[in-house]
Protein backbone atom coordinates (compact mmCIF):
# COMPACT_ATOMS: atom_id res chain seq x y z
CA UNK A 1 0.00 0.00 0.00
CA UNK A 2 0.91 3.45 -0.60
CA UNK A 3 1.68 6.01 2.54
CA UNK A 4 -1.00 4.99 5.03
CA UNK A 5 -2.90 8.46 4.24
CA UNK A 6 -3.54 12.06 3.23
CA UNK A 7 -1.00 13.82 5.05
CA UNK A 8 2.11 13.30 6.71
CA UNK A 9 5.25 15.49 8.61
CA UNK A 10 8.70 15.14 6.91
CA UNK A 11 11.73 16.30 9.01
CA UNK A 12 15.63 16.23 8.66
CA UNK A 13 18.06 18.00 11.42
CA UNK A 14 21.77 17.13 12.67
CA UNK A 15 22.25 15.31 15.85
CA UNK A 16 25.95 15.79 17.61
CA UNK A 17 27.85 12.37 17.87
CA UNK A 18 28.46 13.04 21.35
CA UNK A 19 24.37 13.12 21.91
CA UNK A 20 23.49 10.62 19.40
CA UNK A 21 23.37 7.35 22.00
CA UNK A 22 21.16 9.24 24.34
CA UNK A 23 18.99 10.49 21.15
CA UNK A 24 17.98 7.28 19.87
CA UNK A 25 17.12 6.23 22.81
CA UNK A 26 14.81 8.65 23.31
CA UNK A 27 13.37 9.02 20.29
CA UNK A 28 12.53 5.22 20.02
CA UNK A 29 11.65 4.27 23.57
CA UNK A 30 9.53 8.04 24.59
CA UNK A 31 9.49 10.40 21.43
CA UNK A 32 7.74 7.80 18.84
CA UNK A 33 5.46 5.91 21.35
CA UNK A 34 4.30 9.15 22.62
CA UNK A 35 3.42 10.47 19.15
CA UNK A 36 1.87 7.67 17.54
CA UNK A 37 -0.30 7.79 20.91
CA UNK A 38 -1.65 10.88 19.48
CA UNK A 39 -4.94 10.20 17.75
CA UNK A 40 -4.49 10.33 13.60
CA UNK A 41 -0.78 9.59 13.82
CA UNK A 42 -0.32 6.26 11.88
CA UNK A 43 3.55 5.68 11.83
CA UNK A 44 6.44 7.17 12.31
CA UNK A 45 10.11 5.97 10.69
CA UNK A 46 13.45 7.42 11.50
CA UNK A 47 16.34 7.74 9.21
CA UNK A 48 20.18 8.03 9.71
CA UNK A 49 22.35 9.33 6.95
CA UNK A 50 24.28 6.81 5.22
CA UNK A 51 27.58 8.34 5.49
CA UNK A 52 27.53 8.15 9.00
CA UNK A 53 27.15 11.63 10.09
CA UNK A 54 25.05 14.12 12.12
CA UNK A 55 21.89 13.91 9.53
CA UNK A 56 18.53 12.35 10.16
CA UNK A 57 15.09 12.41 8.49
CA UNK A 58 12.06 11.15 10.26
CA UNK A 59 8.52 10.85 8.69
CA UNK A 60 5.27 10.30 10.71
CA UNK A 61 2.41 9.33 8.38
CA UNK A 62 -0.80 11.25 9.36
CA UNK A 63 -4.77 9.87 9.03
CA UNK A 64 -5.19 13.56 7.74
CA UNK A 65 -4.44 17.07 7.50
CA UNK A 66 -6.91 18.36 9.73
CA UNK A 67 -4.14 16.11 12.65
CA UNK A 68 -1.77 18.74 12.57
CA UNK A 69 -3.99 21.32 14.16
CA UNK A 70 -5.72 19.00 16.42
CA UNK A 71 -6.27 19.91 19.74
CA UNK A 72 -4.21 16.19 21.20
CA UNK A 73 -1.44 17.20 18.97
CA UNK A 74 -0.83 20.25 19.76
CA UNK A 75 -1.11 19.49 23.53
CA UNK A 76 2.08 17.33 23.25
CA UNK A 77 3.68 19.96 21.29
CA UNK A 78 3.12 22.60 24.12
CA UNK A 79 3.36 20.27 27.15
CA UNK A 80 6.98 18.37 26.34
CA UNK A 81 8.45 15.90 28.60
CA UNK A 82 11.64 16.79 31.09
CA UNK A 83 13.48 14.03 28.35
CA UNK A 84 12.46 15.94 25.28
CA UNK A 85 12.92 19.22 26.98
CA UNK A 86 16.64 18.36 27.31
CA UNK A 87 16.61 16.70 23.64
CA UNK A 88 15.11 19.49 21.98
CA UNK A 89 17.78 21.57 21.69
CA UNK A 90 20.15 19.38 20.38
CA UNK A 91 18.29 19.18 17.14
CA UNK A 92 20.32 21.18 14.43
CA UNK A 93 19.36 23.05 10.87
CA UNK A 94 15.98 21.96 11.72
CA UNK A 95 13.69 21.66 8.76
CA UNK A 96 10.42 20.97 9.47
CA UNK A 97 7.68 20.54 6.64
CA UNK A 98 3.60 19.54 7.47
CA UNK A 99 2.18 18.35 4.28
CA UNK A 100 -0.47 17.22 1.94
CA UNK A 101 0.49 13.90 -0.10
CA UNK A 102 0.02 14.79 -3.59
CA UNK A 103 1.03 11.40 -4.92
CA UNK A 104 2.13 8.21 -3.60
CA UNK A 105 3.15 5.07 -5.15
CA UNK A 106 4.32 1.01 -4.06
CA UNK A 107 4.18 0.42 -0.30
CA UNK A 108 5.88 -0.53 3.05
CA UNK A 109 9.24 0.61 4.58
CA UNK A 110 12.38 -0.32 2.98
CA UNK A 111 15.73 -0.10 4.25
CA UNK A 112 17.07 3.18 2.53
CA UNK A 113 15.29 6.67 1.22
CA UNK A 114 16.23 9.26 -0.78
CA UNK A 115 14.97 12.43 -0.03
CA UNK A 116 14.83 15.40 -2.35
CA UNK A 117 13.62 18.69 -1.36
CA UNK A 118 12.18 20.85 -4.57
CA UNK A 119 10.52 23.49 -5.55
CA UNK A 120 8.01 23.80 -8.86
CA UNK A 121 9.21 26.83 -11.27
CA UNK A 122 6.45 28.73 -12.02
CA UNK A 123 3.54 27.46 -13.70
CA UNK A 124 4.84 24.49 -13.82
CA UNK A 125 3.59 22.32 -11.36
CA UNK A 126 1.59 19.99 -13.39
CA UNK A 127 5.02 18.84 -15.46
CA UNK A 128 6.70 18.07 -12.58
CA UNK A 129 3.94 16.26 -10.49
CA UNK A 130 3.12 14.32 -14.36
CA UNK A 131 7.03 13.39 -14.32
CA UNK A 132 7.16 12.44 -10.53
CA UNK A 133 4.21 10.45 -10.79
CA UNK A 134 5.43 8.85 -14.19
CA UNK A 135 8.57 7.71 -12.73
CA UNK A 136 7.25 6.54 -9.15
CA UNK A 137 5.10 3.63 -11.16
CA UNK A 138 8.26 2.91 -13.47
CA UNK A 139 10.52 2.91 -10.28
CA UNK A 140 7.96 0.74 -7.71
CA UNK A 141 8.15 -2.21 -10.18
CA UNK A 142 11.86 -2.20 -10.84
CA UNK A 143 14.86 -5.18 -9.08
CA UNK A 144 15.69 -2.90 -5.43
CA UNK A 145 12.60 -0.37 -5.89
CA UNK A 146 9.61 -0.25 -3.62
CA UNK A 147 7.95 3.17 -2.97
CA UNK A 148 7.98 6.76 -4.03
CA UNK A 149 6.26 9.73 -2.41
CA UNK A 150 5.81 13.26 -3.44
CA UNK A 151 4.49 15.46 -0.59
CA UNK A 152 3.74 19.30 -0.74
CA UNK A 153 4.37 21.46 2.32
CA UNK A 154 1.26 23.56 3.53
CA UNK A 155 1.88 24.90 6.70
CA UNK A 156 -1.41 25.26 9.32
CA UNK A 157 -1.47 29.05 10.39
CA UNK A 158 -1.02 28.42 14.08
CA UNK A 159 1.15 30.01 16.90
CA UNK A 160 4.19 28.27 17.40
CA UNK A 161 4.64 25.59 19.80
CA UNK A 162 6.98 25.22 23.00
CA UNK A 163 9.14 22.58 21.48
CA UNK A 164 9.75 24.75 18.60
CA UNK A 165 10.32 27.79 21.06
CA UNK A 166 12.84 25.45 22.68
CA UNK A 167 14.38 24.39 19.97
CA UNK A 168 15.60 28.17 19.22
CA UNK A 169 12.60 29.43 17.23
CA UNK A 170 10.54 28.97 14.17
CA UNK A 171 11.75 25.90 12.02
CA UNK A 172 12.75 26.00 8.21
CA UNK A 173 10.46 24.16 5.78
CA UNK A 174 10.66 22.49 2.31
CA UNK A 175 7.98 23.32 -0.43
CA UNK A 176 7.78 20.08 -2.45
CA UNK A 177 9.07 16.62 -1.45
CA UNK A 178 9.71 13.59 -2.84
CA UNK A 179 10.65 10.26 -0.71
CA UNK A 180 11.67 7.14 -2.32
CA UNK A 181 12.23 4.13 -0.87
CA UNK A 182 13.93 0.96 -1.59
CA UNK A 183 15.49 -2.33 -0.26
CA UNK A 184 18.57 -1.67 -2.74
CA UNK A 185 21.00 1.41 -2.16
CA UNK A 186 22.33 1.06 -5.87
CA UNK A 187 18.47 1.25 -6.94
CA UNK A 188 18.51 4.92 -5.49
CA UNK A 189 21.29 5.95 -6.38
CA UNK A 190 20.41 4.79 -10.24
CA UNK A 191 17.16 6.82 -9.75
CA UNK A 192 18.55 9.97 -8.69
CA UNK A 193 21.45 9.64 -11.48
CA UNK A 194 18.20 9.39 -13.66
CA UNK A 195 15.23 10.47 -13.57
CA UNK A 196 15.05 12.18 -10.43
CA UNK A 197 18.71 13.70 -11.20
CA UNK A 198 18.74 17.89 -11.11
CA UNK A 199 19.00 18.20 -15.12
CA UNK A 200 15.91 15.77 -15.44
CA UNK A 201 13.61 17.75 -13.02
CA UNK A 202 14.28 21.34 -14.16
CA UNK A 203 13.70 20.12 -17.67
CA UNK A 204 10.03 19.11 -16.43
CA UNK A 205 9.84 21.85 -14.30
CA UNK A 206 11.67 22.13 -11.23
CA UNK A 207 13.91 24.76 -10.25
CA UNK A 208 17.45 24.73 -9.50
CA UNK A 209 19.35 23.97 -6.14
CA UNK A 210 17.75 20.34 -5.56
CA UNK A 211 18.56 19.15 -1.68
CA UNK A 212 18.93 15.48 -1.87
CA UNK A 213 20.39 12.45 0.98
CA UNK A 214 20.37 9.23 1.04
CA UNK A 215 19.37 7.39 4.47
CA UNK A 216 19.21 4.29 6.18
CA UNK A 217 16.35 3.16 8.53
CA UNK A 218 17.09 3.19 11.98
CA UNK A 219 13.23 2.59 13.52
CA UNK A 220 9.77 2.56 13.03
CA UNK A 221 6.64 2.32 14.93
CA UNK A 222 3.44 2.15 14.07
CA UNK A 223 0.27 3.38 16.05
CA UNK A 224 -1.20 -0.07 16.41
CA UNK A 225 1.93 -1.50 17.90
CA UNK A 226 1.27 0.27 20.67
CA UNK A 227 -1.91 -2.05 21.28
Amino acid sequence: MPLLDKAAVAMWWNMAREYREEFEDWHSHEHFPERMGIPGFLRGSRWAHVDGGERFFVMYELDDYATLTSSAYRERLNNPTPWSTKMMPRHQDMVRSQCRVLHSAGGGISRFALTLRLSPAEGRETALQNHLAENAATFITQPGGATLHLLATQTPDAPPTLEQKIRGGKDAAADWIVVAMGYAADALEALQRGALSEAQLVAHGARPEVITGMYQLSYTLAAQDLR
